[in-house]
């Protein structure tokens, strides 16, 4: 079979049943994958079926690569490349750094990514364990010059919402001026209501 019989497309609820399937032919542990289901991207044969899957998780500016799982590893040189494909798209989408991975297929090392230097794990977000063993990564963007641009864009954001606060309080002193006004000309009103009935009413006795 070759690679153009084969569609790769995003997991949904209704493909669960047989991802789990497949995570336990792998010894994958599921119970965690299975809240993060939207991460996978799966293969299809020219059937339907699914022939493999795996898993693309963003945090931060960080992509890791996990779970690849098939049904049948006969047709793993096929689906690769095309997961491939599909996770660099994703990663430029999304403003992805560097790629992480602790799959061992030569594949992934002929992509280009290495055995991750210890400068390089530090960087590691810590919800993937950087002292297990086996990561290896590849940088896509200079990551120095992204983190500044976030700082700045951090800034100003900030910077943004101080002003609107500034500007709401502006406004709510304001509308307190506004309403207190309104409400001594509601009063003076009334008195001069009240002045003018009672003038009407008791008339001045002629001198």
């Amino acid at each position: 079979m070759i690679a153009s019989e084969f569609r790769v497309r995003r997991a949904t609820v209704d493909d669960l049943p047989t991802l789990k399937a497949l995570w336990e032919s792998m010894r994958i542990y599921a119970a965690d994958l299975e809240k993060r289901l939207t991460e996978f991207q799966l293969a299809e044969d020219a059937d339907g079926k699914i022939v493999g899957a795996i898993g693309f998780q963003i945090i931060q500016r960080h992509g890791l690569i996990h779970s690849e799982a098939f049904s049948d590893f006969a047709v793993a040189d096929q689906v690769r490349p095309q997961w491939w494909t599909r996770i660099q798209s994703l990663a430029i989408n999304h403003g992805v750094a560097r790629l992480w991975t602790r799959e061992n297929a030569p594949f992934w090392t002929h992509s280009g990514l290495q055995p991750a230097a210890e400068e390089a794990l530090r960087g590691l977000p810590e919800t993937w364990d950087r002292t297990s063993p086996g990561w290896r990564t590849l940088r896509l963007k200079d990551e120095t010059v992204l983190a500044s641009l976030d700082k700045e864009f951090d800034m100003f954001v900030a910077s943004e919402k101080r002003r609107s606060a500034d500007a709401l309080g502006q406004a709510q002193k304001l509308k307190t001026f506004v309403t207190i006004l309104g409400l001594l000309l509601a009063l003076g009103l009334g008195a001069a209501a009240v002045y003018i009935a009672l003038t009407h009413r008791f008339p001045a006795l002629p001198q």
